[in-house]
This record gives C-alpha cells, structure tokens and sequence, in this order.
C-alpha cells in the first residue's frame, strides 16, 4: 500500500473494529476523508469498500472465539456501576480529552437540570479506543475529574472510585494515584461488532436517565 492508503485503511480499521458505525456509515466516512484529502485520484471507491469488507469480515471471524465477558463487556458494566454510583462515565467521549470534557459538561447540566450533582465522572475518547484496537499491547486509559473542581484530592477521589469499580469488574490498572495521570487499563482489548438493534452506548440520555432514577 502506499503512504495515503495506509492512512486511510487505518481509519477503516479502527472504524470498523470499534463498532459504533454500521458499515454503510463507514463507507460514507471513508469515502468523505478519502475526498477531503483530495485522494480520490489515487484510491478508488473500489478499493475503500474492499478494505472496509475484508476487515469486517476477519472481525466476524474473530468474534467466534471471542470469551464472554469480553473487556467491553465488563467495562460496560463497570460504567454502568459508576453511575449507579454517581459518577458519569461516558463511552467514546469525543476524539479528543477537551471532546471529553464538553461532554460531560452537557451531561451535568441535564443532570442539574433534573436536582442531581454528580459526585464526578470518567469516560475515555476515540484516541483512547483506537489504542485499544490494536492488535499488539492493547490498552485503554480512563480520563476522571469533577465537574468544576480544582481540588486535587477530590479528584484524587474519584479516580479511586472509578479504580475500584474497575477492579471489582475484573480488572488489573497502572495508575499512580495522582490527579494528573490518567487510569490504564493495561491488556485491554476491545471487542465489539456493531448492532442496529443493539444498545447505542454513545446515547447519553441513558446515562442521564440512570443516575436520575
């Protein structure tokens, strides 16, 4: 493959791989970033849509010997706890950790707008699941903080219950116990097909509606 269609099977791969798209939607994202970087005299749509049904097809494969409870699947119920708990926990935040952060805002602003306060929150972004996708040394960071708090041992607080949800679900962290380092969870694979009918993890109101109940 040259330079730029490397580039662009990366974002194939890592689409494809994280599940939130159907792959209609991720043709038409490739075939948009393809365009926007003026590519389209050197990769096809041909080539796109190949790319984009080879990889999900070996991640059908590899789905067969997945084991159940995946990481995802506990990290879905370790933010499920989390809020449960209190604390806001997105999936997929954004793409980048200031992505993160408007989100969360907007989550607690809803929650406020209902009487509740969240006690903090965590959540992890695109760059951080695209670290998590790879097939060598995977693993996941964790971002965690309150909303409009400076002080370093509340945040030091909620990273402790964020790291204690996470090992109560199973699984091993690197964090130093400091305000300034995000959580690692390291080994972290993520293993997800998209599903229509499936839960859209990236609906936000759900978060909402649980910590309001």
């Amino acid at each position: 493959m040259t330079e730029n269609e490397e580039f662009i099977y990366e974002s194939i791969f890592n689409q494809v791989r994280m599940g939130f798209l159907s792959i209609d939607d991720i043709k038409d994202n490739i075939m948009e970033e393809i365009e926007d970087n003026e590519f389209e005299d050197e990769i096809s749509e041909a080539w796109a849509f190949e790319k984009i049904d080879e990889e999900y097809q070996k991640l059908l494969e590899e789905s067969k010997n997945w084991e159940s409870p995946t990481d995802t699947e506990k990290l879905i119920n370790a933010f499920d706890d989390l809020c449960d708990q209190n604390i806001i926990a997105l999936h997929n935040a954004g793409y980048t950790t200031s992505d993160g952060e408007y989100e969360v805002v907007e989550v607690e602003r809803d929650l406020r707008n209902n009487g509740v306060e969240s006690d903090g929150y965590c959540f992890y972004h695109e760059q951080d699941l695209a670290r998590a996708v790879i097939q060598e040394e995977p693993s996941l960071f964790i971002a965690f903080q309150k909303v409009d708090n400076s002080d370093e041992e509340t945040t030091v607080k909620v990273g402790n219950k964020v790291a204690e949800v996470l090992k109560n679900n199973g699984f091993k962290i690197n964090w130093d116990g400091s305000a300034k380092r995000k959580i690692e969870i390291p080994g972290f694979r993520w293993q997800q097909i998209y599903d229509e009918d499936g839960r859209d993890l990236q609906d936000y109101s759900e978060v909402i509606d649980r910590m309001i109940q």
